[in-house]
């Protein structure tokens, strides 16, 4: 555990380092300003305009940062051939990949808490003031930072057997085809084909199911969110990003370096 918290913070100083981090978050708080703004524009819906443009600010750029950052996490190392100095200490390629993976989370949550507080600031301002309901808008940031841990699954996945061009496009690909994967399976259930019907039902339970974690709509109608749900993404997001980074280290594990 300590060689994995090591390659994690080290993997988190990297992150913060990066341009595109404060480009991202800088971004996010331009989108968030502008909530304030179209939010006082539309008139008798300025709340649900502001909840839903800077909580979906928060999961797009959340998002970009996953996939920009976590393509490189492993590539990056191989490229500059610093992968060689790290795996000749007394560090495993299994304990490599984990430490990568926390430290991306780290960052992510980090983001993610900072763009949440100016997304708060930014109600607050709009509603002069909050009341404890508001706070039952983390709920949707929980689950967005749920479909984030997946995202950097996915990214670290693909950066372990591709370029880091390739990984970017298959990463976004794949979480694009995952908050639609609800309508492919209706799709082949419509077609009247028991063969399509098969494949996209397969299709449903293989590719990671994203549209169940986007409850941003629900929340800023004032639905509440249920404990069956809280639980069911988050036994659903462990699992899949425990066979993301077995996979991950698996397939890792057997590359060999030139």
């Amino acid at each position: 555990m300590g060689r994995i918290a090591t390659i994690a913070l080290g993997a988190f100083k990297e992150s913060v380092r990066e341009r595109v981090l404060y480009n991202l978050v800088v971004f996010a708080f331009l989108m968030i300003g502008a909530a304030i703004l179209l939010g006082n524009i539309s008139v008798g819906v300025e709340e649900i305009v502001l909840v839903n443009l800077g909580l979906g600010a928060i999961s797009i750029f959340g998002l970009l940062i996953a996939i920009f950052i976590g393509i490189g996490l492993v590539s990056k190392e191989i490229e500059r051939r610093t992968i060689y100095n790290i795996l000749s200490k007394p560090v495993t390629r299994a304990e490599f990949i984990l430490g990568k993976y926390a430290g991306l989370l780290l960052t992510l949550s980090v983001n993610t808490a900072i763009m949440t507080a100016g997304f708060y600031v930014a109600l607050a301002i709009q509603k002069k003031g909050l009341a404890l309901q508001d706070f039952s808008l983390l709920s949707a940031v929980y689950f967005i930072l749920l479909q984030l841990a997946i995202v950097v699954g996915i990214a670290i996945f693909f950066s372990c057997i591709s370029t880091s061009i390739l990984s970017a496009v298959f990463t976004f690909c794949l979480f694009v085809i995952g908050n639609f994967s609800s309508d492919i399976r209706w799709f082949g259930q419509e077609s009247g084909s028991p063969v399509l019907e098969k494949l996209t039902a397969a299709l449903y339970y293989v590719l990671p199911n994203f549209s169940d974690f986007n409850v941003i709509n629900q929340v800023a109608h004032g639905v509440r969110i249920t404990g069956l749900l809280f639980a069911a993404n988050t036994c659903y997001a462990l699992l899949y990003i425990a066979i993301l980074i077995s996979a991950a280290v698996l397939i890792f594990e057997e590359r060999e370096f030139r």
